[in-house]
């Protein structure tokens, strides 16, 4: 299967463009939200978070103590790499069972990540996507979405890769400005997926 990564700093729209994706019958993987749903689910990484951050990592009835262990890794980037180094794999475990369900017939799979490139995981993407947007449309989406402040959306940014960063490792490109039709940028971009996927395919055959 053809594998295609998309991600996108805050406040870009990623998340709406993986929509128009499915519209178009193309199955997306959430890695984030996968992640969060692993922190509970999968043996191996429970059992790997208790060893690094002990026992009160979890309550009693398996839930994950998000204070404690935001307490921990928060501007401490030993721990927060130590934490991921535990669940990036978990996270690529579930993404190959994902993929293993997705019937031979669709063209290809997106994985939306928002640190594809942070985590590495992009180098497992046959393609990568890179979804961008001026400062001032993220920074405006942000306040309205979670009721933050400028001084917490530069804070978050912060803690991600630049788009200029991220751009010199990315593929393909949608501009999600407000300006230039997204879903014509998509619908575009899924031509020339299927004609890479196609092709893919017949390297491997």
């Amino acid at each position: 299967m053809y594998k295609v990564g998309i991600t996108g700093g805050i406040g870009s729209g990623k998340s709406t463009v993986c929509k128009v994706f499915e519209l178009l019958g193309i199955p997306v993987f959430y890695a984030d939200q996968a992640a969060k749903e692993l922190m509970t689910q999968d043996i191996l990484l429970i059992e790997g978070v208790k060893a690094a951050f002990g026992n009160e990592s979890y309550f009693e009835d398996g839930k994950l103590n998000n204070k404690y262990i935001a307490g921990i890794v928060f501007n401490n980037e030993k721990a927060l790499a130590q934490l991921n180094a535990l669940v990036h794999p978990a996270v690529f475990r579930a993404f190959d069972a994902w993929e293993a369900t997705i019937p031979s017939t669709v063209p290809y799979t997106l994985k939306e990540a928002a640190i594809l490139f942070e985590s590495g995981s992009y180098k497992l993407c046959d393609t990568t996507i890179l979804v961008t947007a001026p400062y001032e449309i993220k920074l405006k989406r942000l306040i309205q979405r979670d009721g933050v402040t400028e001084e917490q959306v530069k804070a978050r940014m912060d803690k991600q890769l630049s788009d200029e960063e991220k751009a010199k490792m990315a593929d393909h490109f949608i501009i999600n400005d407000e300006q230039q039709s997204v879903i014509e940028q998509v619908l575009a971009l899924h031509r020339q997926l299927i004609e890479a996927a196609e092709a893919f395919k017949n390297t491997i055959a």
